[in-house]
C-alpha cells in the first residue's frame, strides 16, 4: 500500500483527516483509544479509519480507533512481532502479507519479507479485493498474453509493495517463468511506471483495481484515466487458476481469482480473469476479546452511511465483504461473537477462508 493504493484519495484525504482527528481529539480522554497502523497518507486507510474514528466518538462509542500513518502493509505485519503492540494494535494488512510473513527468511519470499513473523493473526473484518499486481495492461495490439511479455520491457512495483511488488513478481517468475535473468524487469513506483507505459519505454505495467466480496463496486485511480486520455488503446492480460497454484505450491501465499467484466475499465472488449489478495483489520490472538467485538459492531452499524459519503475504502464497503475470507480459525473471537448476535456469520461460508501456511521454523 506504499504496497497497494498511494495513488488515491490525496485531494480530499488531508482535509478529511484533519477535520476528524480534531474532532476525535476531543473525545478520547473519555473513551479507550486503539491504535490502528494503516499506510502512507494518500493510501486511503488513513482516511478510512479516520471518518470512522469521529462517527464512533459522536455516537458515544466505548472504543475510539486512532489511524496511524504508516510505510504500509509489509511494514505493519513486521511491526506487529513487536510484543508491546499486541494487546492493543489493529493493523491493516492482506491475507498475502500475513502469509508472507509466516515463510519469511525462506529462498521463495525473501526478497520481498526477509524476516520471519510467525504469528497466526486474527483477523477482524474484511477491507477489500486487490487486484492490481495480479493482472497487466500493454499498448502493444501484438502482446495477446503474460507469457508474450518474456523479453521485452516490463514495469512492476517495488519489492517492498505487497501488491504492486511482491504479488507481480511471483505470478510473473512461478507461472510464467518471467524473471530479471531473461526480461527486463523495472522495479518502479505506480506512477513512475504508467508514464513508461504512456512514454512507450515500457511495454506492460500495472493498474490499479479493487472491488468487494460482491462484485458491486470496481474502483480504479487516475492512473488508468492518465493513459485512457493519451488516446492510446489499452489491452488487458490476465491470469488464470494456474498462475495462482503455482505460487501458492511454490510460496504458501495463496490468492484468490475474480472475473473482470467487459467495459469494468477503458477500452476493455471481453471480460479477463485477474487475481485477488483480500484487505484486512488485524489483530494478534492477545487482542481483547471486548475490544474487538465493539470495533466491529460499530463499523457495522457505521458502514451503510460511510459508505453513501463514498470516503476512503467506504466506497465498497458491505456487510458481505466484511465477513468474506474469514473462519472459525482466522477470525477473532471478540468479532465471530459480534457477527454471529448481527447474524451475519453464516455468509462467510459464500467464500473461501483465508488460510495460513505453516511458518518457516
Amino acid at each position: 500500500m506504499n504496497d497497494r493504493l498511494s495513488i488515491a484519495f490525496r485531494s480530499v484525504v488531508g482535509v478529511a483527516a484533519l477535520s476528524a482527528a480534531a474532532f476525535v481529539s476531543t473525545q478520547a480522554s473519555a473513551q479507550t483509544v486503539v491504535p490502528m497502523l494503516t499506510c502512507p497518507l494518500g493510501c486511503g486507510v488513513v482516511q478510512t479509519q479516520t471518518v470512522l474514528a469521529a462517527q464512533m466518538a459522536r455516537s458515544n462509542a466505548s472504543i475510539l480507533p486512532a489511524a496511524q500513518e504508516t510505510p504500509g502493509y509489509m511494514y505493519n505485519v513486521r511491526a506487529m512481532a513487536e510484543e508491546a503492540r499486541w494487546g492493543k494494535t489493529v493493523f491493516g494488512t492482506e491475507d498475502i502479507v500475513i502469509q508472507a510473513a509466516l515463510r519469511g527468511g525462506r529462498p521463495a519470499v525473501e526478497k520481498f519479507m526477509p524476516v520471519e513473523v510467525p504469528i497466526r493473526f486474527k483477523l477482524l473484518y474484511g477491507d477489500g479485493m486487490v487486484a492490481h499486481g495480479k493482472y497487466f495492461v500493454t499498448l502493444d495490439p501484438e502482446i495477446k498474453s503474460i507469457e508474450d511479455l518474456k523479453g521485452k520491457r516490463v514495469s512492476i512495483g517495488l519489492p517492498t509493495q505487497s501488491d504492486w511488488g511482491m504479488a507481480a513478481s511471483l505470478l510473473l517468475e512461478h507461472r510464467y517463468g518471467i524473471t530479471a535473468e531473461n526480461t527486463e524487469i523495472r522495479h518502479v513506483t505506480p506512477s513512475v511506471m504508467t508514464q513508461e507505459l504512456i512514454d512507450g519505454n515500457t511495454d506492460a505495467c500495472l493498474l490499479p483495481l479493487v472491488t468487494n466480496a460482491d462484485g458491486d463496486v470496481w474502483w480504479t485511480a487516475d492512473l488508468t484515466s492518465k493513459i485512457e486520455a493519451s488516446g492510446q488503446k489499452m489491452y488487458y492480460l490476465g491470469v488464470d487458476q494456474a498462475a495462482v497454484d503455482a505460487v501458492k505450491e511454490k510460496t504458501g501465499i495463496s490468492m484468490v481469482t475474480v472475473t473482470v467484466p467487459a467495459g469494468t475499465l477503458p477500452h476493455q472488449d471481453s471480460p479477463f480473469v485477474a487475481g485477488i489478495s483480500r484487505a484486512y483489520e488485524a489483530v494478534h490472538p492477545d487482542f481483547p476479546e471486548e475490544v474487538a467485538y465493539e470495533l466491529v459492531k460499530s463499523v457495522v452499524e457505521h458502514g451503510p452511511k460511510l459508505r453513501e459519503t463514498g470516503q476512503g475504502f467506504w466506497k465498497w464497503w458491505s456487510k458481505t465483504n466484511m465477513v468474506a475470507g474469514l473462519s472459525e480459525e482466522n477470525a477473532h473471537p471478540g468479532a465471530i461473537r459480534a457477527y454471529k448476535e448481527m447474524g451475519m456469520w453464516e455468509a462467510r461460508n459464500d467464500y473461501p477462508p483465508v488460510t495460513y501456511p505453516e511458518a518457516a521454523n
